[in-house]
């Protein structure tokens, strides 16, 4: 069976979807695939119930020209699971995915189609810790972020109490730069996470 909780040593070979955004465990990400060979790999996931996984674009397009080179991506990405899906016209494919454990590529490699695969590792979940009182106004901000961005984008499962689950969606609802976002992703302590966090928050005068 898929590994999709906590981590494992063994490489797994997974699709790989390069975009240009950052997906953090347990955030939301809409998707609109017109391209066929990613129309083709979410029909597959959907069919086995196993996740692909989402990794940042360091170089290069997310839309690929034929015989235009790959992109090249981040090392450390997520796993989306697909949690709702539409195809209102052909060729378009509209899908919902849920974050979920974050991985290490070891190796990646494109087939003729273009579609990436990846050698990837599991990394073990955050453990949830307490939301220090230090954090608590980054908990408040969230809860008025996610009172304006509505129900349907923002997850239903909330812990304002757990300093990872706040940490990732700051991170991830923040105007942040890309690559600032990655570095969120990448650290693996939730008050390191959000002492960043508080910096440029307090440096942006919203806290």
């Amino acid at each position: 069976m898929w590994p999709v909780r906590g981590g494992s040593r063994d490489a797994t070979s997974i699709p790989l979807f390069p975009l240009n955004t950052v997906l953090f465990p347990g955030g939301i990400l809409p998707l609109k695939i017109f391209e066929q060979r990613y129309i083709e790999m979410a029909k597959a996931c959907l069919l086995k119930g196993t996740p692909f996984g989402v990794c940042l674009i360091t170089q290069g397009d997310e839309v690929v020209s034929a015989g235009g080179s790959t992109p090249e991506i981040a090392t450390i990405g997520t796993l989306a699971r697909i949690t709702d899906w539409d195809m209102p016209q052909l060729g378009i494919l509209h899908v919902v995915t849920l974050g979920e454990t974050r991985f290490q590529v070891k190796h990646h490699a494109a087939a003729q189609s273009g579609l990436v695969t990846g050698d990837v590792v599991l990394l073990a979940a955050e453990a949830r810790v307490r939301l220090a009182p230090v954090y608590k106004p980054l908990a408040s901000l969230l809860e008025l972020i996610a009172s304006r961005v509505g129900p349907n984008n923002f997850p239903t499962v909330r812990d304002y109490d757990d300093a990872s689950w706040v940490g990732y969606r700051l991170a991830e609802v923040l105007p942040l730069p890309l690559h600032i976002k990655q570095s969120m992703l990448e650290i693996n302590e939730p008050d390191v996470r959000l002492k960043v966090l508080q910096q440029f928050l307090t440096q942006q005068g919203l806290i």
